[in-house]
């Protein structure tokens, strides 16, 4: 465009540019050329309107701004006091002149537009150019931009003064709620105090983004306002309110849907600590398995919580920057139908992963075994469970696959060893130093926390090969019942070592019933 060569003047004339980024046009009912129409601006400020086909209307939009600037430049700096507008027609059309100058002819797309016809347009025109030209040059006095620089003055104080209580009062906040404290892993309300922790954490950045937001709006509205005080900086006004709109409305709605995010967080905690509280649903035997139930349910709900708070969002976005929804929701629909259809496994997955949040079948940091496979639960939602086994592979289970599955740490476990003894060992002496070697260890205030009942001695269950096979419970904590076996495990071998009693290993016996080979064997 030849407006953004066009060498900018003395530092007190117009901005060339920016005046004349247009605007959302209109358009005529045309199937091949439609028309459209354009604001002329001065100053920033709108004047009048013009029509052109689609094709020709930048160009004739072009032309006529960049005539009002040379004779505004003329008007408002040359020194001369002379505004002469002048209409003559030419053929037979009105032709607008300023100082002898030419500035646009009114053509009977502008008349249509505006339903006038063209020489009561031209004049229209006309009248209004000289007022607002006039008012234009007025606004270029000294005294009037002393005046404006006062104003702008007091409004960056304002601004000052406002952005500042806001600061305070933001430290004052902050320093009224205290820091949130990081709760400790061994106390018995961890779960509650977990919870308050992370309902603190959530209120402190919902306040966080609502003052950066206020402060945002301060500064913003402010720089706002005072550019539209100077006949100068007035089309950068409009400049920043065409560029920065769609950034703008998308921003505004991606943080206010970001602090509602996490402001619902919040209330998911809110909502969780009270039932805890009361009881209601997640009542448990111990805090540990609460927890495990309180990780699950809160991951679980806030991400359905945030899937449908984005899927809002983008919503309001789109309605924001003036997109018709409604095609799209019922074209979304009629997806949803289709998808719905065509994935029913997915459904299957959600309701059962539902039920099993629901009935507590497991939870994240439950050993489970399903099937064929088994391990830690790492991940658990409404589609899938991921698992981690023992080599460290990490296996996903769709939740539909879970039909039978056996939980190895729900709200206790147990240590279930058999212990080998020969058939010459006195069998009483070996189950009273059996039984002794447990209670020693369940006296230890390490051990007697992680072993919630008196271990169970239950006698001989079986012989055997190796000898007589000794059965031994020990309850113990959730995912416990390994460190207990494998300490008494130790205990016990050096107590039957001190004792002599040899743990045996298997023994066969042959038997030759051949009486042709007995007999040779008897004979030499």
């Amino acid at each position: 465009m030849v407006i953004t060569i066009v060498s900018i003047p003395k530092a007190t004339a117009q901005i060339p540019l920016l005046p004349y980024l247009s605007t959302p046009s209109s358009a005529a009912s045309s199937a091949k050329d439609p028309t459209v129409s354009e604001w002329v601006y001065l100053d920033g400020r709108q004047l009048f309107q013009i029509a052109a086909s689609k094709n020709d209307v930048s160009q004739r939009l072009q032309n006529i701004q960049l005539n009002l600037q040379q004779i505004s430049q003329d008007y408002f700096y040359s020194g001369n006091q002379k505004f002469d507008i002048k209409i003559l027609k030419v053929n037979n059309l009105p032709v607008i002149y300023i100082n002898e100058k030419y500035l646009m002819t009114v053509n009977s797309d502008d008349a249509e537009l505006r339903q006038l016809d063209p020489v009561t347009l031209a004049n229209q025109i006309a009248g209004d150019l000289q007022k607002d030209l006039a008012t234009a040059k007025a606004e270029r006095q000294t005294h009037y931009l002393i005046d404006q620089g006062k104003i702008a003055g007091g409004i960056a104080l304002v601004v000052i003064l406002s952005s500042l209580l806001i600061y305070h009062w933001q430290r004052r906040s902050l320093k009224d709620s205290g820091e949130p404290i990081s709760p400790s892993v061994e106390t018995d309300e961890s779960i509650t105090t977990q919870l308050n922790y992370q309902q603190s954490e959530h209120l402190a950045e919902v306040k966080k983004r609502l003052f950066q937001l206020t402060q945002t709006g301060i500064w913003g509205c402010g720089s706002f306002v005072i550019l539209g005080l100077f006949p100068y900086t007035r089309a950068l006004q409009i400049a920043v309110l065409a560029v920065a709109q769609i950034p703008l409305k998308v921003g505004i709605v991606g943080l206010g849907t970001y602090v509602v995010i996490r402001f619902s967080y919040a209330l998911i905690d809110q909502f969780t600590t009270t039932i805890i509280s009361g009881g209601v649903i997640l009542k448990s035997g111990n805090s540990e398995r609460t927890q495990l139930r309180v990780s699950t349910f809160s991951g679980v709900t806030k991400s359905i919580t945030t899937l449908l708070l984005i899927g809002v969002g983008i919503l309001i976005a789109l309605i924001a920057l003036g997109i018709d929804i409604i095609p799209l929701l019922a074209g979304a629909g009629l997806i949803g139908v289709a998808v719905s259809l065509a994935s029913q496994n997915l459904i299957k997955d959600a309701i059962n992963g539902f039920l099993i949040i629901l009935e507590d079948q497991y939870a994240l940091g439950d050993v489970i075994t399903v099937g064929d496979v088994g391990g830690l639960v790492e991940n658990l939602n409404l589609r899938m469970t991921q698992v981690r086994d023992a080599e460290g592979r990490l296996i996903t289970i769709p939740n539909s696959e879970v039909k039978i599955v056996a939980n190895l740490s729900s709200r206790w476990s147990r240590a279930d060893l058999t212990i080998p003894v020969s058939y010459q060992t006195d069998i009483d002496h070996a189950l009273k130093l059996i039984t002794d070697v447990a209670v020693d260890m369940n006296q230890e205030p390490f051990w007697k926390r992680q072993i919630l009942e008196k271990p169970s001695i239950l006698g001989i269950d079986n012989f055997s090969e190796r000898g007589m096979m000794i059965r031994v419970w020990i309850k113990t904590q959730p995912l416990k019942q390994w460190d207990v076996a494998r300490e008494y495990r130790r205990r016990l071998k050096i107590a039957l070592d001190q004792a002599g009693i040899a743990i045996p290993i298997p023994q066969q016996a042959i038997w030759i019933n051949d009486t042709p080979l007995l007999s040779y064997q008897e004979n030499t």
